[in-house]
């Protein structure tokens, strides 16, 4: 039997309330399928939970981020500095909005923006510098909060990955003017579907999300458009579910740290041997996923698989290699860490129901290979 990287059973012991959620949300007498009082509630826990003034729940956390782009009036012309390294989002967003994506190489470690890279690039077309947390590891964001002050552009941190993860005392996706956490099935507050929360400091920046979200109305005031806006409405059925869920949410962030940290310990002998763990330790990370680098990682992935163990690898190529971000990559530039991250990086089970003689057989096998 394969221990899977994306377990099918993720929401198995919450089967029965979910389809009674179903049943209920379809036959309430208000039929209210986005953006009612479930939505609202979630939205009020994770504000509550971060310590933010507002939280707006989007339809993804992809348009979340473009969301929040435009409502701090990025536009043509502007630049956005984003990691070379990440999902295509970090450069769409900014691109679908007619602004630049300027690609900063990362940690050849820890494999996130790198701020002296990102320092470099700031120029005078500059509007936001968003960076965006790496499988267990959170960007830098006290040095991204210092250079975007003082070069008095906006920050944007992307914490799809983020959630739950905790730097310098401050929770992830509150170090920037806004941050944004993704809640698609594998994420650490996943779901059963698609969904994104923006989490600000800055009501009048929330005020901006919250309109464009729902076709550029203002709460209370339907069929009046403010502003030409977008459909990212969050869904009733999965806000409540969320509710719900998110009583265990701290439990099961602490399952996946004591996992990755387990992890850590038996794979820190073999940096010598090609297979470098991340950083040790809790401080700034999020263990969404357990990414090793490993130089022969095609051959590790198949030994994994060969005893039982599925394995990922996230984002084969550098975005700006990508062919749709080609027009954005400047001739002769490179981004050698981030190849190497392409090259090098592959991701391990580290879900919350994983047994302790699960993470052991994995463990375990990664060292044989070693």
């Amino acid at each position: 039997m394969t221990l899977p990287f994306f377990p099918p059973d993720l929401f198995e012991s919450d089967r029965e309330l979910l389809l009674d959620l179903v049943r209920r949300i379809a036959l309430a007498p208000e039929q209210k399928f986005i953006l009612g009082e479930h939505t609202a509630r979630l939205e009020a826990l994770l504000r509550d939970s971060v310590g933010t003034a507002e939280a707006i729940a989007c339809g993804s956390g992809t348009t979340a981020l473009m969301l929040v782009l435009r409502a701090m009036g990025v536009g043509p012309g502007d630049e956005v500095l984003v990691p070379a390294f990440g999902c295509a989002p970090l450069a769409a967003a900014p691109a679908l909005l007619g602004a630049t994506p300027v690609f900063a190489d990362v940690d050849p470690w820890t494999l996130v923006a790198d701020p002296a890279e990102v320092d470099k690039l700031i120029g005078p077309r500059t509007k936001v510098i968003m960076p965006a947390h790496m499988f267990s590891v959170m960007a830098d964001m006290p040095a991204m909060r210092q250079i975007a002050d003082s070069a008095g552009v906006r920050l944007l941190e992307d914490s799809a990955v983020g959630q739950g993860g905790v730097l310098a005392g401050r929770a992830a996706g509150t170090w920037g003017d806004a941050g944004v956490y993704s809640f698609v099935q594998v994420k650490v507050f996943g779901m059963p579907g698609e969904g994104g929360m923006v989490v600000t400091g800055d009501r009048e920046l929330g005020a901006a999300v919250r309109s464009l979200r729902n076709h550029g109305q203002r709460p209370g005031q339907r069929f009046v458009h403010h502003v030409i806006g977008y459909n990212s409405r969050f869904d009733e059925i999965m806000a409540a579910f969320q509710v719900h869920r998110f009583a265990g949410l701290a439990e099961r962030v602490e399952r996946r740290a004591r996992i990755g940290e387990y992890y850590t310990e038996r794979f820190a002998p073999l940096a010598d041997r090609g297979v470098l763990a991340p950083p040790p330790g809790r401080e700034g990370r999020c263990y969404y996923v357990y990414s090793l680098l490993a130089d022969r990682r095609e051959e590790l992935k198949g030994h994994l698989a060969r005893h039982g163990v599925d394995s990922h690898v996230y984002y084969p190529r550098p975005l700006p290699e990508q062919p749709a971000f080609a027009e954005f990559a400047p001739a002769g530039r490179r981004w050698p860490a981030a190849r190497s991250a392409c090259r090098r990086a592959l991701s391990i089970p580290i879900y919350p129901h994983l047994t302790d003689a699960q993470v052991e057989h994995i463990a375990d096998t990664v060292c044989r290979f070693a």
